[in-house]
C-alpha cells in the first residue's frame, strides 16, 4: 500500500470542519482505495456508497428528505463514490448538509466536469475540493531512498505511474494494463456524459496530441488532420483535460509582440498513458522522444507536487518569435521562476533574452542530477 499524501490534507479538514469533502481524478488513479483506507483511520461509523447500485442512487437523486434521512440514520459520515453518477446529486448534498449539520459527507467523482457542474451552484461555499493523480515520485519516498528511486526512472518513463502498474512484475503486464487503460476506459466517462458518439476521432485526437507533447498545439492543424470543425477539437481537448487526462500550459508573456502566447502545449498527467496511446514501450536509449517524455514528466509530477503541499503558482512555458526559449515558468508570490530541463547531464544557460527581459526572475536547469529537488521536498 502507498501511502497517498493527500489524505492527511482530507482527515485533517474531516477533523475542522463539515464542508463536503470533493475529491476528483481519473479513473483507477485510487481514489476509492484512499477513501477507504482514511476511514480506517478515523472512528466514524460510514455509510459507503455505490452510485452504481440503484437503491442507493434512487434516494439520493429523490430529494425527499423522509428518504434521505432513513438512508442516512445512525450514521456520522457518508461515503458516495463516483457520485457523478447520481442525478440531481448537487441538490441533494445541499439537503444532507443543510439539515444533517454534524454528519461528514465524502464524494468522489473521475469526471471534474460533469461533478462540478452539478456541484457549482448548490454547494457554493459547501465543499472543500481536493485532486488525487496518479502516483506522485513524492509518494514513493516513504518506500525507497533517492538511488532506489533513480533507479527506476526508466522504468516511470516507459510505464509511467498509475498505481496497479506497480503490482506488476514484467514490462508485458505492464503493456497490457497500459493499453487497456488507455483505450475507451480512460474516458467512458466523457463518452456517456457529454455524449459523444466517435469514441474514434476522441482517440485519434489523443494520439496526436501525444506525438506533439513539448510543442505548441495548433487547433487549426489538429482540426484538418482529423477532418473536424476547429470547435469540436477544442471541445474535445477542455473535456479531456477534465478527465483528468491531459493538461496544458499557456505561454507566457508581458510583451505581446516578443513572445508566443497564442498557442498552448499539452502534456499528460501520466506518461505511460501517452506511450500506450502511441504503443511505443521502447527502451529509453532507443527512443528519440525521451527529451519530450522527460519534460512531461517532471512538469507532471511537479503539479502533484504543489498540489500535494498546498502551494500555489501559475503555471506557464515561454518562447520567442526569434526561438529563445524556457521548457517551463512558475509565477508565485509575484515571482518568476524558469526551469529548462535536460536529459541526462547536460547543461545549459538561461536564454539571454529571458535574462534582458525579466531581470528579477530566476533560472534553474533541471537535470538528472538535480531533478529530485525539483519534484521532492528535500
Amino acid at each position: 500500500m502507498i501511502n497517498r499524501l493527500v489524505q492527511k490534507n482530507i482527515i485533517s479538514k474531516l477533523s475542522e470542519t463539515n464542508k463536503i469533502i470533493v475529491l476528483y481524478g481519473s479513473r483507477q488513479v485510487g481514489k476509492t482505495t484512499l477513501i477507504n483506507e482514511l476511514l480506517k483511520k478515523i472512528s466514524k461509523k460510514a455509510l459507503i456508497i455505490n452510485a452504481d447500485i440503484k437503491e442507493y442512487a434512487d434516494v439520493l437523486s429523490s430529494r425527499e428528505l423522509t428518504k434521505i434521512k432513513r438512508l442516512i440514520s445512525g450514521y456520522e459520515l457518508i461515503f458516495i463514490d463516483e457520485a457523478q453518477r447520481i442525478k440531481d446529486i448537487g441538490i441533494n448534498l445541499k439537503i444532507l448538509y443543510d439539515e444533517f449539520p454534524g454528519l461528514k459527507i465524502i464524494t468522489t467523482g473521475s469526471s471534474s466536469f460533469e461533478l462540478a457542474n452539478v456541484l457549482k451552484e448548490p454547494l457554493t461555499g459547501r465543499t472543500y475540493t481536493y485532486s488525487l493523480y496518479p502516483i506522485a515520485v513524492s509518494e514513493l519516498k516513504s518506500k525507497f531512498n533517492l538511488f532506489e528511486l533513480d533507479l527506476q526512472l526508466e522504468n516511470f518513463l516507459l510505464f509511467g505511474m498509475y498505481p496497479e502498474i506497480f503490482s506488476y512484475k514484467n514490462s508485458g503486464d505492464k503493456i497490457v494494463y497500459l493499453k487497456e487503460l488507455s483505450s475507451a476506459y480512460l474516458y467512458k466517462d466523457i463518452l456517456e456524459l457529454a455524449d459523444i458518439r466517435n469514441s474514434k476521432a476522441i482517440f485519434n485526437l489523443l494520439k496526436l496530441l501525444a506525438y506533439q507533447i513539448g510543442s505548441t498545439v495548433s487547433v487549426n492543424e489538429l482540426a484538418n488532420q482529423l477532418q473536424l470543425d476547429k470547435k469540436t477539437v477544442s471541445r474535445y481537448i477542455d473535456l479531456l483535460e477534465k478527465a483528468f487526462i491531459i493538461f496544458r500550459l499557456s505561454g507566457f508573456s508581458r510583451n505581446l509582440r516578443k513572445e508566443v502566447v497564442k498557442m498552448d502545449k499539452i502534456f499528460f498527467y501520466d506518461v505511460g498513458i501517452r506511450n500506450a496511446v502511441i504503443n511505443n514501450f521502447n527502451e529509453i536509449s532507443d527512443r528519440q522522444d525521451v527529451g519530450e517524455l522527460w519534460e512531461n514528466f517532471l512538469i507532471a509530477e511537479r503539479i502533484k507536487y504543489l498540489s500535494y503541499n498546498n502551494k500555489f503558482a501559475n503555471k506557464y512555458y515561454w518562447r520567442t518569435y526569434t526561438g529563445a526559449e524556457l521548457d517551463y515558468i512558475e509565477e508565485t508570490g509575484g515571482k518568476l521562476f524558469g526551469f529548462e530541463f535536460k536529459w541526462g547531464k547536460k547543461i545549459g544557460k538561461a536564454p539571454k533574452t529571458w535574462l534582458d527581459t525579466y531581470k528579477e526572475a530566476e533560472f534553474k536547469l533541471i537535470n538528472r542530477e538535480n531533478y529530485f529537488d525539483f519534484i521532492l521536498d528535500i
